[in-house]
């Protein structure tokens, strides 16, 4: 625990409405209310829910795309917040799409242009950066940051190309890097097989090591329909074992017979392939555990964390599957995988740059 000053600093916090944004600040302000217990730290909601105005059109007919609603409510959404504070920013996306958003502005009308301006992301494209009213507002809190007292990122210095870490650091007053604040590091044991009532473990407990198929697309971000029952013929076709969280108003969109025909091969709610829509706690998750992904970017930074091709239809989720699961290009992949996972795990140590830059944070708020 660091030193503390009598007197009560109160730190107010504030999450991007979306996704699991929310959920990485609260683990960022436990992790700091623990370590500076003299600082009261306040959420600015209340108990009480409020509607308001979300932008959708009276009788909008929903196309399953998240961008369109989210577009819509910020657009109807003041931006007014107060300035001249000081500020330290916890930002959950991913870092290649921070420095994008900072860097990009206009470079829309080839998508075929490599973001060679950004040191780091030259095998990036354009087209990684997708152009919408979402992309705009990101914009524009862009412009903003390098007012910031503190950026704080949820990521590990190790895991940066040089280039790109050094640009960030040109960029900003201070750059915090804390580790993945939504996984718990060193990673804790499992629960007992007979605590889970949906019988997920004891079901795995019985498959091969590194030979289940994961599928989950978070809590915002869902393919659509054709593409979920291209994926589920895949599953099928390609007999390995599966484990997919999919919601029940969803299922609707499977192949007639699908949940029957496949029940002894899979469940429908050790794994050896994530096949995830690359949100960043996703893509954090995969790393932490040594889980290779085949990806399929839906929006926001999704499209840095991953670039795929054909990834959602049902010849390219087969050509993934047997990339990763059976081919020699899929051991380099598990190769790379547990690298990046040590990395991760030795970036939790006492001595690293993670906890220092944690520190750093925590004395930053003592002295403002």
């Amino acid at each position: 625990m660091l030193p503390t000053q009598s007197l009560k600093e109160h730190v107010a916090i504030l999450a991007f409405p979306f996704g699991s944004h929310d959920l990485t600040i609260l683990r960022l302000a436990c992790r700091l209310a623990r370590a500076a217990p003299n600082v009261q730290f306040s959420f600015l909601t209340k108990a009480k829910a409020y509607n308001v105005e979300d932008g959708v059109p009276a009788n909008d007919v929903f196309s399953g795309n998240p961008v369109e609603r989210l577009d819509l409510f910020l657009k109807a959404t003041p931006a007014n917040f107060q300035k001249g504070l000081d500020v330290a920013v916890i930002y959950g996306r991913g870092h290649a799409s921070f420095s994008d958003m900072v860097v990009v502005t206009k470079m829309v009308a080839n998508s075929n242009q490599t973001l060679e301006v950004i040191p780091g992301l030259s095998p990036m494209h354009v087209r990684h950066s997708k152009e919408t009213f979402f992309s705009y507002t990101l914009s524009k809190i862009g412009c903003v940051l390098p007012r910031s007292t503190a950026i704080v990122m949820n990521f590990c210095q190790e895991l940066y190309p040089t280039a790109l870490f050094d640009d960030l650091k040109s960029m900003f007053p201070a750059l915090l890097n804390v580790g993945f604040l939504t996984q718990e590091l060193p990673l804790p044991p499992l629960p007992p097989s007979d605590s889970d009532a949906a019988e997920c473990l004891s079901w795995l407990d019985k498959q091969s090591s590194k030979s289940v198929e994961y599928i989950s697309f978070g809590t915002a971000a869902t393919p659509a329909g054709l593409e979920l029952r291209a994926l589920a013929e895949a599953v099928e076709e390609r007999g390995i074992p599966y484990l997919w969280c999919l919601k029940d108003d969803h299922k609707h969109h499977l192949p007639n017979g699908f949940i029957k025909r496949i029940s002894k091969q899979g469940k429908l709610v050790s794994t050896g392939v994530f096949v995830t829509h690359c949100g960043a706690n996703s893509v954090f998750e995969s790393v932490a555990n040594g889980v290779p992904m085949i990806c399929g970017p839906m929006f926001g930074d999704h499209w840095m964390n991953g670039r795929v091709g054909d990834v959602f239809t049902k010849s390219g989720v087969l050509k993934s599957l047997k990339i990763v699961l059976g081919h020699e290009h899929g051991k380099q992949m598990r190769e790379r995988i547990r690298t990046l996972k040590e990395l991760v795990l030795k970036a939790t140590e006492p001595s690293t740059s993670a906890s220092q830059d944690f520190k750093t944070l925590v004395e930053t708020i003592l002295i403002s």
